[in-house]
């Protein structure tokens, strides 16, 4: 396969970089939140919301798979129980008052009703991020300690 030719210095690439890693993010976060005010406005319907769905999705396995394979767990945060535990709390809450606030404008006459549902979303997405992350912490200490095992070239 043919080498492309690098047009730029240093400088330009490391400019480059940072306006991908820039635009990747706020593709990421964009599509997350358009899927919420499409689902707020028009309900679940997964005939309108399939596109972004489709692609966030592969953006999103994307760069835990790329991350992994690379040995890279996050620039801020370490893979542990302590991190997953509060990540996961974000996750449920986040979720619970999403569905809070939509159940709430579609069924205003049941609050007891859409109170159980948010807080069974939360606590669902609390269990599957939490044991996610979980998993991937472990597929990430693997990844590093194969990867310091190997010789250097």
């Amino acid at each position: 396969m043919k080498q492309w030719k690098n047009n730029l210095d240093e400088r330009q690439e490391q400019a480059l970089l940072k306006i991908e890693h820039v635009g990747c993010w706020l593709a990421f976060w964009g599509l997350l939140i358009a899927l919420m005010v499409q689902v707020i406005a028009f309900g679940p319907d997964m005939g309108r919301l399939a596109g972004e769905w489709i692609v966030f999705m592969i953006l999103s396995i994307y760069l835990v798979a790329a991350c992994l394979k690379n040995g890279i767990w996050d620039r801020h945060f370490q893979p542990n129980a302590k991190t997953n535990l509060s990540v996961s709390l974000v996750a449920g809450l986040a979720v619970g008052l999403f569905t809070l606030a939509m159940g709430l404008t579609r069924f205003p006459g049941k609050p007891w009703g859409v109170a159980a549902a948010a807080f069974l979303g939360a606590a669902v997405s609390f269990a599957l991020c939490f044991g996610l992350l979980s998993l991937m912490a472990a597929a990430y200490k693997r990844r590093r300690q194969a990867m310091e095992a190997e010789p250097e070239e």
